[in-house]
């Protein structure tokens, strides 16, 4: 069976893959702290029919050997946390984080998720929650007497109680980063999980240490840039055409080997 069969294949199933990630970034361009996935490849085993340096004959030897590859495969998918455009909503709730950190949020499992999304709502028990129900970590309680609330850029959250002149406290919100964001897992629902790879979570607050300050009013859009993964998705699309070319070259050509007479 020839090499470049099986060779071709790799590289569609690879151009496939890329497709994938590609339909998943342009599925949420409208998702709020989205952040874009970029496939990376490597090439196969090689075998190597003949080594370079081979002596032929006496102060004489193979100055390139021959080696040929056996395809392609995904080796990761990196997410690309380069900064989304703000859109501002004036709600007093939305928090968009100008700069590196992710918020905190305590899931139903006790173990601690991470997010860039700061569309929070207010749940029955006052606490600031994702559109999920998942509460922010550390907690933070807004009064049912609250006529407005205020997020300062370095995470104090207060509120102004009916009947009353001065903003009492309502908590803080942390900002955690990790050595290697790229690492991080996705769990969905624009959570994200610490890993091994990512490091453990570094705890600050906003605006000190490199932390990214916070602002309320406004939320971060996606990171995904639509033009640039059309054209990515054309690159994926005509790589994907010349390796079916190629197995259709090798099936011409084994076609032609059966239909040899003596």
């Amino acid at each position: 069976m020839m090499r470049s069969l099986w060779t071709a294949a790799s590289g569609m199933v690879a151009q496939q893959f890329k497709i994938d990630t590609i339909s998943n970034n342009l599925a949420n361009v409208n998702t709020t702290g989205f952040k874009r996935s970029r496939v990376d490849f490597q090439d196969l085993l090689y075998q190597t029919l003949k080594y370079a340096g081979t002596p032929v004959t006496s102060g004489a030897q193979v100055p390139t050997g021959i080696q040929i590859g056996h395809g392609v495969r995904p080796v990761a998918t990196q997410r690309i946390f380069s900064q989304g455009t703000f859109q501002q909503t004036d709600n007093p709730f939305d928090v968009v984080i100008e700069g590196d950190g992710f918020f905190q949020v305590l899931m139903p499992d006790g173990t601690i998720g991470y997010t860039r999304d700061g569309a929070f709502k207010v749940d029955g028990y006052g606490r600031l929650v994702t559109s999920e129900g998942f509460p922010l970590y550390p907690e933070v309680m807004i009064s049912l007497d609250a006529v407005s609330i205020s997020i300062g850029s370095d995470g104090t959250v207060t509120q102004m109680i009916a009947g009353s002149d001065e903003p009492v406290p309502a908590g803080e919100i942390e900002l955690v980063r990790f050595v290697n964001s790229a690492g991080l897992k996705s769990v969905g629902r624009n959570l994200y999980a610490a890993t091994a790879a990512s490091g453990e979570p570094i705890a600050g607050t906003p605006g000190l240490n490199g932390f990214g300050e916070l602002a309320q009013g406004y939320l971060e859009m996606s990171n995904v840039q639509v033009v640039e993964e059309m054209v990515n998705m054309i690159v994926a699309q005509r790589a994907y055409e010349t390796n079916s070319k190629a197995i259709q070259a090798s099936d011409d050509m084994l076609q032609t080997a059966n239909n040899l007479r003596r």
